[in-house]
């Protein structure tokens, strides 16, 4: 008997012979889509950001109340105004915000979640390009890339909504996908 590509030998010359495995077509493998799973769109981001925008704020709104509470309190009794603990208060809260959202996006999206709570809502999963969780460097490096995003008039943003894989420039730049199962 000779051997086919491949290495199996050929089949012998009886005409009741059925292979047992049928000899493969092509000398990769054929890679099929997992029924049920798709990408998260534009619009469904869209909403899934403002939901995790609205956490964020409602974590960090009591520091910003406490501080610029203080000074508006200080104000109103007559004293002299307390201009700088209500820009405190101000400011704290962009520095909450800042770390906040960096920490909160890279955390949950590197976690086994996958996900930021509006993306779990609707069923959204962050990967890397192969499916599989991604490390906090990259959830970090994603989440400062949207900053780029937003920069160039929100085209980074708009590019979910026209390339195959709905991935935005930040996706593109940290080898992320959106899986919306």
């Amino acid at each position: 008997m000779a051997p086919v590509s491949g290495g199996f030998p050929a089949p012998p010359p009886s005409p009741n012979f059925v292979p047992a495995y049928p000899t493969p077509l092509a000398p990769y493998p054929v890679i099929v889509p997992v029924a049920g799973v798709g990408y998260g769109g534009f619009w469904i981001r869209v909403v899934a950001a403002i939901i995790d925008a609205v956490i964020l704020r409602i974590v960090v709104a009591p520091i910003s109340m406490v501080f610029g509470g203080v000074g508006l309190a200080g104000s109103m009794m007559g004293r002299v105004p307390h201009v700088p603990l209500a820009l405190l208060g101000g400011g704290l809260t962009l520095v909450f915000l800042f770390f906040g959202s960096w920490l909160y996006e890279a955390f949950m999206e590197s976690s086994s979640y996958q996900a930021t709570l509006g993306k779990m809502i609707f069923g959204m999963k962050v990967t890397d390009l192969n499916g599989n969780r991604i490390s906090f460097e990259r959830a970090t490096g994603r989440h400062f890339a949207k900053w780029l995003s937003a920069m160039i008039f929100c085209i980074g943003y708009i590019m979910v909504g026209f390339t195959d894989r709905k991935q935005g420039l930040h996706d593109l730049l940290a080898g992320t996908l959106v899986l919306r199962s």
